[in-house]
């Protein structure tokens, strides 16, 4: 099940500080590499939506970087609810 909008659809890790900035400094000296690898199983619909509204991969690793944190963007708010909605309706 997607941990996003819990379709069960087919599902691809999303990784909450993206690996990009694995080796970036500011993230080096805030996270150890567990919390760094730390991701979500989402699927491909949401995975696509999350890097379409949040496309620059610092911004997504420092603002973005829980589940609850995403469920807040506002654009994704507004998808989650309309792909659960749709969900049901299916």
């Amino acid at each position: 099940m997607c941990e996003l909008c819990e379709c069960e659809e087919e599902h691809n890790f999303h990784h909450l500080i993206p690996r990009k900035n694995h080796k970036n400094k500011w993230f080096v000296k805030r996270y150890t590499q567990v919390e760094m690898n730390v991701g979500l199983m989402v699927c491909r619909a949401c995975h696509r939506t999350i890097h379409w509204f949040v496309p620059c991969e610092k911004e997504l690793g420092r603002a973005y970087n829980t589940k609850e944190k995403l469920q807040e963007h506002p654009e994704i708010e507004k998808y989650l609810k309309w792909k659960k909605k749709r969900n049901r309706n299916d």
